[in-house]
């Protein structure tokens, strides 16, 4: 038991460290191979932040752990909008541009719908991941020709100037840290679902229950922290769209490349519980950032804020009741 546990914890702080280390490494390289400022800006808030994600699934999908696989990512998603915004907001308001209420999340409502029509059979086939990561080649494409369109003088191009600059690192450096960063992120993620798996079994609770809730917390850990520290430093875009592209990532990406390498059954509880909570929150985000006297402008104040909390505790609450129950 107390293996297990020493893994998971120990696996989770490494997980975020070499995440942080890969992310400045990834950042670094692409910014001395000229790639453009703002692109590398999207990539390391976008990318980087959900590389826990992404290779804690794969690794669960592939050692036959479908529950952490979607556990992990659709908890990732109700963490990032319930606890990580509602923290973020009790920190720092919030703004929320309506042009993102308009534009960018009805994309991401959409492609949850897109999520819950593939999983309604209950099971995540091959082609149902090829058809999330073909979403997403879109989806991805389409933001970053558009973003490289955008007027120097963007607000959110100067926000994304400002965030690709704490990257800088000598090309000698970047590299390793690029390298080292990614074999640490296999090495943590491979500690992190052994122990979950092992924990689950000694407490005889699903690894889907483990995935919702403690590796979902551990792999958000770097949204926190870019969100927490945008908000206060004033950079709202990026605090709010991190939460939107991180979610849009692990509904299409995460789950998509679990999908391919490793064919997934879907439990029941996630199309019928978690799903519909991922969909309400999404769906709430449009109503907590919108303000009827601004329509330029809302807001996500620290009592909206105190409110998302306060729905991840009751989730949170759910989920231990659903499995005292059985």
């Amino acid at each position: 038991m107390l293996l297990p546990f020493a893994a998971l914890i120990f696996g989770l702080g490494l997980l975020v460290w070499s995440a942080d280390r890969f992310i400045d490494g990834a950042a670094a390289t692409a910014n001395h191979f000229g790639m453009p400022t703002l692109l590398v800006g999207m990539l390391v808030v976008g990318f980087g932040t959900s590389a826990p994600e992404m290779v804690v699934s794969a690794m669960s999908a592939l050692e036959g752990s479908p529950g952490i696989a979607l556990g992990n990512a659709y908890g990732s998603n109700i963490t990032n909008i319930a606890l990580i915004l509602g923290i973020t907001a009790l920190v720092a308001p919030v703004q929320v541009d309506s042009g993102i209420l308009k534009k960018e999340m009805p994309v991401l409502i959409g492609v949850t719908v897109l999520s819950a029509i593939l999983i309604y059979n209950l099971e995540i086939s091959r082609l149902d991941a090829l058809v999330l990561l073909g979403a997403f080649t879109i989806i991805f494409g389409w933001t970053i020709y558009n973003a490289l369109r955008v007027k120097k003088n963007d607000r959110l191009a100067k926000e994304m100037e400002a965030e690709v600059a704490s990257h800088k690192l000598p090309f000698g450096k970047a590299v390793f840290w690029l390298i080292v960063g990614l074999v640490l992120l296999v090495v943590a993620s491979q500690l992190l679902v052994w122990g979950a798996v092992s924990l689950a079994k000694a407490f005889g609770v699903s690894d889907l229950l483990i995935g919702l809730t403690i590796v979902a917390i551990g792999t958000s850990l770097p949204e926190l922290a870019s969100s927490v520290a945008a908000a206060r430093k004033g950079e709202h875009d990026i605090a709010f769209g991190n939460v939107i592209g991180s979610n849009m990532f692990n509904t299409l990406m995460v789950v998509g490349i679990a999908g391919v390498l490793h064919p997934m059954e879907v439990p029941a509880e996630v199309l019928t519980r978690d799903m519909v909570v991922m969909g309400l929150l999404t769906v709430a985000l449009v109503v907590l950032g919108y303000d009827r006297h601004n329509h330029k402008q809302g807001r996500i104040c620290r009592r909206r804020g105190g409110l998302l909390l306060a729905t991840y505790v009751a989730y949170t609450g759910l989920l231990v009741a659903d499995a005292v129950a059985v």
